[in-house]
């Protein structure tokens, strides 16, 4: 740990779990914490308000005060607060230097950070290197999985593998990976950042300087991303697209890795546990950041062998009556569960899709639909606008379901190949979360005798 924090006045904003991490880290250096958050407490808050402030953490909900604000030396913020929130506003007012809990982490520790960002296809990546770097090294994930980095700044951490929002990049000021990967791009939180082009400048500000990674890796079958890598400095590696050096991609069946013109066979696409392009490009990424840092071909291999998917992510469930079951519950977007539907080939296919519609464009999605799957069970308050989109598009083998229960139950009378839950909409209108929604599919799924 590189910094004293003693009686120095720091204010978290959020009673996040990345707030938290920060708070008893800084606690713990002697800072004087301050958490404030504008909700309103919950009853289920009671116990870890109290543990904190038993180690001398102020804490104050559902406002922002003045007591708190005034004064600041340095201010963590939680991802989810917006740039135009009132008491981000006023910090900024004051001069208060206001940095992600990410930043705090990078300025602690001296050892190497791998970000990884991308709409979609993040958390998969980064669980992944952290499995395929475990093999030689401490490398836990963390960022948006696993712990928040603050919380691991006392174990011998060797790499911090921190999957990276949007959010928390936006606010990770001064932050420098060693390597950097931009898994893909496509439209998605317009609401917060205001349009496609900030959401985009979001991602990239993770690329450039002064920030600029010694390795920078993007998707080359992505054309924005392929634009936009061709501006960077520093070591820039393609995975998806064969090039005449310092890339990764499929070849005969197989992934294979680039550098200095040599070229490597690293694994049979047979013998990878994942399934779908979308997770080949998530292998490939992996395995650029795991040549980067000296893994060997042998540890990579047995990694990714061994390796499985994340919860909710095109997570094979069971086999049941010769019917393969696929929690995809974390495609909360067209483009995400397009991902998922083109994974299947000459397979019978049933899609359970719908949920709160986010009014993205559908004719992408239409047109997965009517090249992969054979029949569409729809759920949610999105169902009538998905119905009228995929009959307009030519697609009419379409049933309504109330429940996901009924809709399982319908998909097992058609007796399909496999059952995909890969619902395209946010979860809210019937589910706390994509979480809770992918829990009810899987444990409904797992009961069946």
């Amino acid at each position: 740990m590189l910094s004293n924090w003693y009686d120095k006045k720091v204010l978290i904003l959020g009673l996040s779990l990345s707030g938290e991490a920060a708070a008893r880290y800084l606690a713990g250096r002697g800072a004087d914490v301050y958490i404030t958050d504008n909700r309103e407490k919950k009853p289920e808050d009671r116990k870890l308000i109290e543990e904190l402030k038993s180690l001398g953490i102020k804490i104050e909900m559902g406002s922002h005060s003045e007591e708190f604000i005034h004064d600041v030396y340095l201010a963590v913020t939680s991802p989810s607060v917006p740039l135009d929130s009132e008491v981000y506003l006023k910090l900024k007012e004051k001069h208060t230097q206001i940095v992600s809990e990410v930043s705090l982490a990078y300025m602690e520790t001296g050892k190497p950070f791998v970000a990884i960002t991308g709409t979609n296809g993040k958390t998969t990546t980064t669980a992944l290197v952290s499995h395929i770097l475990s093999t030689e090294h401490n490398a836990p994930a963390c960022g948006n999985i696993g712990k928040p980095p603050c919380a691991l700044l006392y174990d011998n951490v060797d790499y911090f593998v921190c999957e990276m929002s949007s959010f928390q990049i936006v606010h990770s000021v001064p932050f420098k990976a060693q390597i950097a990967c931009w898994t893909n791009f496509t439209p998605d939180h317009i609401t917060w950042h205001g349009s496609v082009e900030k959401y985009f400048d979001a991602k990239a500000q993770l690329f450039k300087h002064p920030y600029t990674p010694a390795f920078s890796i993007f998707n080359g079958a992505d054309e924005k991303l392929l634009e936009f890598s061709k501006t960077c400095t520093g070591q820039v590696f393609l995975f998806d697209k064969e090039t005449d050096d310092n890339c990764s991609y499929i070849k005969d069946n197989a992934i294979y890795f680039k550098r200095n013109k040599s070229e490597e066979h690293i694994i049979d696409l047979k013998d990878c546990t994942l399934v779908g392009h979308h997770n080949y490009q998530n292998i490939m990424c992996s395995v650029i950041i795991a040549k980067i840092i000296g893994i060997t071909n042998e540890h990579i291999k047995s990694a990714i062998s061994e390796f499985k998917a994340p919860e909710h992510r095109l997570e094979k469930v069971r086999e049941y009556k010769g019917i393969t079951f696929y929690n995809d519950s974390k495609a909360t977007n067209p483009e995400a569960a397009i991902v998922a539907i083109n994974s299947f080939d000459n397979q019978n296919v049933v899609l359970i899709a719908g949920g709160r519609d986010k009014l993205t464009d559908l004719k992408e999605f239409c047109n997965s639909v009517n090249n992969h799957i054979k029949t569409v069970i729809l759920i949610g308050e999105a169902a009538g606008r998905f119905e009228e989109n995929l009959t307009a598009n030519g697609f009419k083998n379409i049933i309504n379901a109330e429940t996901m229960e009924d809709a399982i139950d319908k998909s097992i009378g058609l007796n399909p190949d496999v059952v995909l839950l890969s619902p395209a909409c946010a979860s809210f209108d019937m589910f706390s979360g994509y979480e809770e929604r992918g829990t009810v599919f899987k444990e409904y799924v797992l009961s069946k005798e």
